[in-house]
């Protein structure tokens, strides 16, 4: 499977080629366009192993019921891939190591990856966030998607990140909620509230832009159509 960005980083799409034999696992609604060759699966799961138990936990982890099954039919095709939200993307490659993919932030994967719902404990939920992440694990490619630009941050030690801004961690990296500022009241008053302080080393991808802040900044200018 070869990946390949267009239009980075704001408005990024992924063209994804699969060789024939080749499949390519999809959040449901997010192909923009492929080759008239190409044919799709849909199931819960994975390819002819669906499962309503797999499909339910992603659901609560902020992901679709439904997965796309991409493979050309007899030679090599392509499939457009885009997201709802204006940002950038990326792709990771993994080698039998597990990845923490935030709420929303999945996107594609090859067939050799594993999916399941990794539970963070109600520590998520303080911070504002889903109390289930996606656990990603096996060997291949995976692409992960963000609102706003993407970017890493390697971490051997301690760092705090803004729980709203986290794409994806290595699971080599554990974390706790603690407050932003040296008291309660800094952290309420400087908008940051509580926080996600991540110890160990790895890699954690964070996102320029917050899609909760980016939804409250527009309610108070949302108007009611009256009929």
């Amino acid at each position: 499977m070869n990946v390949e960005f267009v239009n980075q980083p704001g408005n990024t799409a992924a063209k994804i080629t699969l060789e024939a034999g080749e499949t390519c696992i999809a959040e449901a609604g997010s192909m923009i366009a492929m080759s008239g060759h190409m044919n799709i699966t849909t199931t819960t799961h994975k390819k002819n192993s669906g499962g309503i138990l797999k499909a339910a936990k992603r659901l609560l982890s902020g992901e679709s019921f439904f997965l796309n099954h991409f493979d050309p039919r007899g030679k090599a095709g392509e499939i457009w891939l885009g997201t709802n939200l204006a940002g950038d993307m990326l792709c990771v490659e993994l080698d039998n190591e597990n990845l923490i993919v935030q709420s929303g932030s999945f996107l594609a994967c090859e067939d050799s990856i594993n999916m399941d719902m990794g539970w963070q404990g109600f520590k998520s939920l303080l911070s504002g966030e889903s109390v289930f992440w996606l656990n990603l694990k096996g060997r291949g490619k995976v692409v992960l998607s963000s609102f706003g630009a993407i970017y890493p941050i390697d971490v051997d030690g301690e760092y705090i990140v803004d729980s709203g801004h986290i794409v994806a961690f290595n699971e080599t990296l554990d974390f706790s909620i603690t407050k932003a500022g040296k008291s309660w009241l800094q952290s309420i008053l400087g908008g940051e509230g509580l926080v996600c302080k991540f110890k160990g080393k790895g890699t954690i991808w964070c996102q320029s832009h917050n899609a909760n802040n980016f939804g409250g900044s527009l309610t108070p200018n949302l108007r009611v159509r009256k009929a």
